[in-house]
């Protein structure tokens, strides 16, 4: 049986929208971003979860959520069962060390003035990982880990480049030794070949350390390669949960099918069949009633209009929300 590790409990966040003078004239309220919708999802030990959908689905939203630097307003996030947002608990820096985020852009998230062994060490000595003495030791192990020269800790962000950058990111991240981390869109900014070389680095940290990896991405071919189960999100819900393979070569929504029959194919023979979908993205602000992708679906119906769907489990498929799910399937 597979452990929990992450629990997320129907999570919610809403971010306030700013009124101007005009609708403070008319009364009107503010225009509220509903960014996360009930979110419920699991992250297994040792396992990689790749998160996926369209840009401001609620992505990354719900990585910082989970890192802490959101709260929030309905709904818990469990780690290894205790509700990380309870009381007393956003004050325990333990649960900082065990969970790290690597974010897109390393550049904006390391310090300019501060060289690559000031970095790391001030992560060890916050987190009190060893002494004083240890740290040069520590420091060289941290290079040799993600692939960089011992010269390194010495230079200041900017004398690397864009990947090096990223894997000094990953060894601050490692230098506190993480149970879990969150990767947001952790290779979207760099060269597809250097891509390769971050997230085949990745995957041989994950089996030597026995890593639990949420890989939050828009680029589905490499979801695909590095996760073990994906989690499909709309408008800020997860519409389809399942294994990897399963869902890329079988999906059940409506949403991810048109999600993976956009994504382009290595093999040039492959024309593949292009599902367009009707209409454009509804606003965060102003999510539908019932079904948030009925307004594009073609399976749609009444139902769909007024009914929120619920996940629901298939055997040997994943779970997915969709009231047509059967119909769709057997189409």
């Amino acid at each position: 049986m597979n452990e929990t590790v992450l629990d997320i409990r129907d999570v919610s966040l809403t971010f306030k929208g700013k009124r101007g003078v005009l609708d403070v004239v008319a009364g009107r309220p503010s225009r509220d971003v509903n960014a996360l919708n009930g979110v419920s999802l699991e992250l297994h030990r040792g396992e990689t979860l790749g998160v996926v959908g369209e840009s401001g689905c609620g992505k990354s939203t719900l990585a910082r959520c989970i890192v802490r630097l959101y709260k929030p307003k309905d709904g818990e996030i469990r780690f290894n069962d205790a509700d990380i947002f309870a009381a007393g608990e956003p004050r325990d820096r333990s649960y900082n060390r065990r969970v790290q985020m690597m974010f897109q852009d390393p550049y904006s998230s390391l310090n300019p003035r501060m060289t690559t062994g000031q970095i790391l060490k001030e992560a060890l000595l916050v987190h009190r990982m060893c002494d004083e003495a240890e740290v040069p030791a520590r420091l060289e192990r941290l290079m040799d880990l993600v692939q960089l020269p011992h010269d390194a800790l010495e230079k200041l962000p900017h004398e690397f480049s864009g990947g090096q950058r990223q894997r000094i990111a990953i060894a601050r991240a490692l230098a506190v030794e993480p149970e879990v981390l969150i990767a947001d869109e952790l290779v979207s900014a760099l060269d597809v070949s250097v891509q390769a070389q971050i997230v085949n680095l990745l995957l041989e940290l994950q089996e030597r350390l026995g890593l639990t990896i949420l890989f939050v991405a828009h680029d589905l071919r490499l979801v695909r390669h590095v996760s073990n189960r994906v989690a499909v999100i709309y408008l800020g819900r997860i519409v389809e949960i399942g294994d990897s393979e399963t869902l890329f070569a079988r999906p059940m929504h409506p949403y991810s099918q048109a999600l993976l029959s956009a994504a382009p194919s290595l093999d040039p023979d492959d024309k593949g069949k292009k599902i367009h979908l009707e209409g454009e993205l509804p606003s965060p602000m102003d999510i539908p009633p019932g079904c948030p992708f009925h307004v594009r679906c073609r399976h749609k119906t009444t139902k769909c209009t007024t009914d929120l769907p619920l996940l629901r489990a298939f055997e040997g498929r994943g779970s997915v929300a969709c009231h047509h799910a059967e119909e769709i399937e057997n189409a």
